[in-house]
This record gives structure tokens, C-alpha cells and sequence, in this order.
């Protein structure tokens, strides 16, 4: 079944160092273009479905690079506008071993899509036009202007009856000093109108202040997560657990919560060669697998795979097809009802 998706958000510049060097032992950066909306909808037009992307780029060679990196990627360009000078970068430092990778943004607040007019986009008549829309909370911390066009958008998709779908993706240096206390409002706001929202333990505890007993992270999950869904009216809820083992592998487990009722996905072990995007590809999976019809067990399955299998290619995007995520299930579990 064929939907019509459309992410709002920004396209990012990705400025990579080479290797495990850090920023300032490099002499050259190799450059992309990414997003959470570009990586969401990209993967899901993978999967047969028509991605649209939501945003403003510059009107310069900058803007002209980026829209056609999504063109190769196969995202519709009919929601995108050109204006603006800017386009935020973010500097990429690859971990290695007890070090963890590094992000540093830089023309955050000046970059085209931040500063794009209040009337820009015409959300009503999108809302008419698409089946479900995605949104974040690395766009909810941007600005107030931004923060008033994301809930127009989800109110418009919401009135004619589409689905919204709200990833949590809380970044700390994006909200700066105070900024759980800050970003709790507008996450509820949020929340009060996603119908599929990607979230864990620690945005209930952190971002919401809910408060638990229980010490474990799976503990805490269950014990949370209910009472998320029963406030905010939440259809689905669904996220990930990581682990980083001793021989640096990491381990990936998936969870969905749907008709009150936990389905865990069995813990997926590999290693890494580029972790940024690996959460997009998740949520991808997720909403595919609720488009598709998939039983809460394949469900999470495919998305935990899908999360697993973007660790396997350099860039932010995900790259696997819905073949090849079957294949890498089956490789894993069996055979997949299909």
C-alpha cells in the first residue's frame, strides 16, 4: 500500500572529518547532505512510498548541491522552497574504540529554513495532499517561529484525518542550559497530537519529569510508556535500547508499544561503521511496518533490522531496501510472514 509521506524539517550539511581524526587534525572534510526529514522520508521511498520533504533551501550553489543530493536520493521536490543565504552544517568526528563520535553544529539559527517567512508553506493544502506527516524534536528546538509552523502543520494533517508521527529525538546541545524544563511545553504540545511517537525511558523521565521506581532501563520503560500513551492519546509507541559492548560491537533492541500491550524485538549484535541516522531508519521501519499491516512481532523485527543495517553504510541516509531487510530477518530469525 502506497502512502504519500511529508517530513518537516531542515536538510543539514554534513562536513565529515576523514577517518578517526579529530577536527583539528584534518586537513579535509568530505561533505553531504542529510536530515532527519531527508532520512525518514528517503527510507520509506525506498520502500515504495512517495516522500515529500517540507523545507527552505538557499538560493545559491549551496541549495543547488543539496536539492540534488535528493533528487538521487528519489524525495519529491514539490514542498521545497529556495531563499535565504544559509544552510546549517554540522562537523562529524568519528569515534574509535572508548571515544565516542562527535557532533559540533555551526549556522544554526541564520540557515535558510529557520528564517524562511511565516507564510511560506501553505500546511492546509499539504494536509490534503499527503497521508502522514513526520516530525521531530531536533526541529521542535530550533526556534519559537519554527515551533508555531510545526504545530500548524500536525493541527492541518490532523483535522483531515492523516496520521502524525513525532520522534522525541531530544539533543541537548540544541536546547542548551535549562533545557528539559524549556522543552517540555512544546513537546507536550507535540505529543498531544502525534498518533505514532518514537520516544524511550529516558524522554519520559527527562523531558516529561514522569518519575519511576524502578531502576532498569526496561523496567522503567514498561512502567512509563503506558501511562504516556493513556495522557497523549498515543496510538503507537516505539524506540530502541543500545548497547556498546566491550569488543566495541554494539547491540540493538527494539520495542513497540500498541494496544496497550509491550513487543520486544530479539537483540541485534554488530559493528559499526556509521551510527548517525540509525534512529531515522528505526522510525522508517515502524512506519512502514503500520502502513504494510505487519503483526507487532515483525514489526518491530523489520525496524530493529532496518536500524541495524544503517550502521552498515557511511552517511546519515539509510540505504537498505525492504528485500534486504527481509533478507537480513530471515538471515537472523526465520522466515517472516510477508
Amino acid at each position: 500500500m502506497t502512502k504519500q509521506i511529508a517530513a518537516f524539517g531542515e536538510v543539514v550539511m554534513r562536513m565529515q572529518v576523514p577517518g578517526h581524526e579529530h577536527l583539528s587534525q584534518a586537513n579535509t572534510l568530505n561533505y553531504s547532505f542529510s536530515g532527519t526529514g531527508v532520512n525518514v522520508t528517503s527510507a520509506l521511498t525506498r520502500f515504495g512510498h512517495t516522500g515529500h520533504l517540507i523545507s527552505t533551501l538557499p538560493l545559491n550553489p549551496l541549495g543547488d548541491a543539496a536539492v540534488s543530493h535528493l533528487l538521487k536520493l528519489g524525495i519529491s521536490q514539490s514542498y521545497i522552497y529556495r531563499s535565504g543565504d544559509y544552510i546549517r552544517m554540522y562537523f562529524l568526528e568519528n569515534g574509535f574504540g572508548t571515544r565516542p563520535s562527535r557532533v559540533t553544529n555551526s549556522s544554526r539559527q541564520e540557515s535558510s529554513f529557520n528564517v524562511a517567512p511565516v507564510d511560506t508553506y501553505d500546511f492546509e493544502m499539504i494536509a490534503k495532499e499527503i497521508d502522514i506527516a513526520h516530525l521531530c524534536g531536533i526541529t521542535l528546538a530550533m526556534n519559537d517561529h519554527i515551533r508555531k509552523q510545526m504545530k500548524r502543520f500536525a493541527t492541518a494533517v490532523k483535522e483531515n484525518g492523516g496520521t502524525v508521527v513525532f520522534d522525541c529525538n531530544y539533543r541537548p546541545g540544541l536546547w542548551g542550559e535549562s533545557g528539559y524544563e524549556e522543552a517540555k511545553p512544546y513537546y507536550e504540545e507535540m505529543l498531544h497530537l502525534a498518533d505514532i511517537v518514537m520516544m524511550n525511558e529516558k524522554d519520559a523521565r527527562f523531558i516529561l519529569g514522569m518519575e519511576t521506581m524502578e531502576t532498569e532501563s526496561k523496567a522503567q520503560l514498561m512502567d512509563l510508556i503506558p501511562s504516556v500513551a493513556e495522557k497523549y492519546n498515543n496510538l503507537i509507541i516505539a524506540g530502541t535500547h543500545r548497547t556498546v559492548n566491550s569488543d566495541n560491537t554494539h547491540s540493538l533492541r527494539g520495542y513497540l508499544y500498541k494496544n496497550q500491550a509491550f513487543t520486544f524485538s530479539e537483540a541485534r549484535t554488530f559493528s559499526v561503521l556509521d551510527r548517525i541516522g540509525a534512529g531515522d531508519a528505526y522510525t522508517s521501519g515502524i512506519v512502514h511496518a503500520e502502513i504494510e499491516g505487519f503483526t507487532p512481532e515483525n514489526a518491530v523485527s523489520f525496524a530493529t533490522t532496518a536500524g541495524m543495517l544503517a550502521h552498515t553504510v557511511v552517511g546519515d541516509t539509510p540505504m537498505a531496501t525492504v528485500n534486504e531487510i527481509y533478507s537480513a530477518m530471515e538471515e537472523s530469525v526465520g522466515d517472516v510472514e510477508r
